[in-house]
């Protein structure tokens, strides 16, 4: 069984990781960011294999990436996040712990090719476009209108990935996952999904 105590103090629970960001940025973690013990699962199921290479779609923080990095050293994490200033804290926040396999790109996913990656995760950051309260800020444009296109990139980019491509969605509607990915593994709640495409 693995011994926590030693774990860096970051990497053990919510609260613990938070601590990474100022106040502003932790109170919008119950909500916005993934939480470790999911950051830890999907790692995990995303990993297998040395070198492989990670996406996380809408990375905010930087969260899943550095839990991910941290328990997987052999695979590469990369988050892409649009907000300027969540990818100052994401940078911020990687320069603090250290890890050399976490990067964070600061963009929109759609300048992204999809076959620099061989696996994707995905905490529905195209909802805020549907919800009418709890955003992020307010710097962004939100409608309907783009979150249909998001998932219809997202799924496009997802369609032609090679048999075998895995992805993770949590709290998703599944509008972005194409039909030839098989669902393998669900919490009890089923708001964390892990798929695989199938041959």
């Amino acid at each position: 069984m693995e011994d926590i105590t030693v774990r860096p103090v970051w990497s053990v629970n919510d609260a613990a990781f938070d601590w990474l960001y100022p106040e502003r940025i932790q109170q919008l973690s119950r909500r916005h960011w993934t939480p470790v013990e999911v950051a830890r699962k999907s790692a995990r199921f995303l990993a297998g294999g040395e070198g492989k290479k990670i996406l996380d779609v809408g990375s905010g923080v930087g969260k899943f990436c550095l839990i991910g990095g941290y328990h997987h050293p052999e695979a590469s994490f990369y988050g892409i996040e649009q907000r300027k200033e969540l990818h100052h804290f994401a940078q911020a926040a990687q320069q603090h712990t250290g890890l050399e396999n976490v990067h964070f790109i600061n963009g929109n996913f759609t300048q992204i090719d999809f076959d620099d990656f061989d696996h994707f995760y995905f905490y529905n950051a195209f909802f805020e476009n549907l919800a009418d309260e709890g955003h992020i800020d307010h710097t962004m444009e939100y409608s309907a209108s783009l979150y249909h296109y998001y998932c219809r990139q997202m799924f496009q980019g997802l369609l032609y990935k090679p048999a075998g491509t895995r992805v993770v969605t949590f709290h998703s509607m599944e509008d972005e996952i194409p039909p030839d990915y098989q669902l393998v593994d669900a919490s009890v709640d089923f708001l964390l999904k892990m798929w695989i495409k199938r041959p």
